[in-house]
């Protein structure tokens, strides 16, 4: 097949390479917007920006984030069943640069849809491209964890850049001139992806498992019914002025936190997945729900922390003035420098950790982050504050995230019943889209309490559940460890 055939870009195929582009772009985009989203939201006018008020503004940043999690699950299906996985990515990329496009024009009219945009042709790349890279490696899995790997530096080099050419533009030039940025990344992401199209053989050129006649009509009919109306009516609304923003995001936040649930709870009932399996799902639910948590707590970064950074940290260098969201470029450029530690700190630990204990630390260290910026908040009140306390709440979180989101891919993958490893991933990026949105919501709280109680409040909540999680860790593990075969627990052993 000619998408086999090697060159050498980093020791993989040439239809790698167009893959890899194309991430690295499309990371490009999604992280080099929300770097200045929620700077553009709560700017004043007078400045280009929409003077939303603090709290809708970080509403509305988590649910954004919230909702590029919760994408990938009918844009995974629309790519399984109709699409096919390259037809998807194409769209997709279509649709971010369409969306980023509308952002770019300098017209509050355009921020919702392209911002919906962005999110549905998320939905539709992120599983195609890892549909591609799945099939295209299939019967290789050394490979394919390889060519994982090199995806994930991508999303990290991506991050890292992103903040500081959307961050510059925006903040010091024209806020929509770094959505402009994010667009003409994606451009470049799509055109090299059409022209790498012939690298792929037949991979990923028709649906997995094709929709039978008659089946399409009846999905949309339940998709517009469900779905369709319900979102017709709250766009009408709010278009209108008879449904006020913070009215919307509610409601749409009540969906974000009601779907991972509804199929948490569709997928222990399936008729497939028998009593061990339902042993190992209920004991994943408590994994689940903490690394919301976790998540809740990474969601303050590109909101309340970014504000933090423009109002109250001393940015200036010499003659320069650092704009606030290059900050944003602090975590990525962590976690490139300590994923190599980690990976060889989960060797050296072998089978003396498992998941929750390692869910647990990273959950304390996420909790140690808002201690730090507690502190970093209070000496705030006396004036602005040195860049060294965001740059240590910044890599306590990077630790933590090393300890849970990895980990958990790979405990997901792990405790999936036969057939449905594609679904249980999914369903752990859905309860991070829970934290993200929660966050969202409970930034609400600095409206009523000091920035200082506000941060201590959330440290309290990490280390709380950092603490529970540690002391059920045995019984956890346990059940998470059951045997397919026996149906009893099986030694112990590591899930990293």
């Amino acid at each position: 097949m000619s998408g086999r055939a090697r060159t050498g870009f980093l020791g993989q195929p040439r239809w790698f390479g167009t893959l890899f582009v194309v991430d690295l772009w499309e990371r490009f985009s999604f992280f080099g917007m929300l770097a200045i989203l929620y700077l553009y939201l709560v700017a004043d006018p007078d400045e280009g920006g929409l003077g939303l008020p603090e709290t809708d503004a970080a509403a509305l940043s988590g649910l954004y984030m919230a909702l590029v999690f919760m994408s990938a699950l009918p844009g995974g299906w629309l790519a399984d069943r109709l699409f096919g996985a390259r037809r998807a990515t194409l769209y997709g990329g279509l649709l971010i640069t369409a969306g980023h496009g509308l952002l770019a024009v300098p017209s509050e009219g355009w921020l919702y849809p392209g911002l919906g945009l962005v999110i549905v042709g998320s939905g539709l790349v992120k599983p195609g491209m890892a549909a591609m890279v799945g099939r295209l490696y299939q019967g290789r899995p050394e490979r394919r964890e390889a060519a994982f790997s090199l995806f994930y530096m991508s999303i990290q080099v991506s991050a890292l850049l992103a903040p500081l050419v959307t961050g510059f533009l925006g903040e010091t030039v024209h806020w929509h001139l770094g959505f402009g940025a994010a667009a003409l990344g994606m451009v470049i992401g799509v055109v090299c992806y059409a022209a790498g199209w012939s690298h792929f053989g037949d991979v990923g050129a028709r649906p997995e498992r094709p929709l039978a006649d008659g089946e399409l009509r009846r999905v949309l009919c339940h998709a517009g019914l469900l779905g369709g109306l319900p979102v017709a009516a709250v766009t009408v609304a709010a278009v209108s002025g008879a449904l006020p923003l913070e009215r919307v995001l509610m409601l749409v936040g009540l969906v974000v936190l009601a779907v991972p649930v509804l199929y948490y709870r569709a997928l222990l009932r399936a008729p497939a997945v028998g009593p061990v399996e339902r042993v190992r799902l209920r004991a994943m639910a408590w994994m689940l729900s903490a690394s919301s948590v976790f998540w809740l707590l990474f969601a303050q970064g590109p909101a309340l922390l970014n504000l933090f950074a423009r109002d109250d940290v001393d940015r200036t260098l010499g003659t320069f003035e650092v704009p606030a969201s290059w900050f944003q470029s602090v975590q990525p450029l962590f976690l490139l420098l300590l994923s190599p530690v980690a990976a060889a700190l989960w060797v050296l630990l072998g089978r003396r950790a498992g998941a929750p204990a390692k869910f647990a630390a990273g959950l304390l260290l996420g909790g140690a982050a808002f201690v730090a910026m507690a502190a970093a908040a209070s000496a705030a009140a006396q004036g602005r504050v040195s860049p060294l306390w965001l740059v240590v709440v910044y890599l306590l979180l990077v630790c933590g995230e090393l300890a849970v989101a990895p980990i958990g891919l790979s405990l997901a993958a792990e405790v999936a019943p036969p057939g449905y490893a594609g679904r249980m991933l999914g369903l752990f990026w859905l309860f991070a889209a829970v934290g993200a949105a929660a966050g969202g919501r409970l930034a609400q709280l600095v409206d009523v309490v000091p920035d200082a109680v506000y941060y201590l409040l959330l440290a309290v909540l990490g280390l709380l559940a950092g603490t529970a999680l540690a002391a059920a860790s045995g019984p956890l593990r346990a059940r998470l460890a059951v045997h397919a075969d026996a149906g009893a627990p099986a030694p112990t052993r590591s899930v990293s």
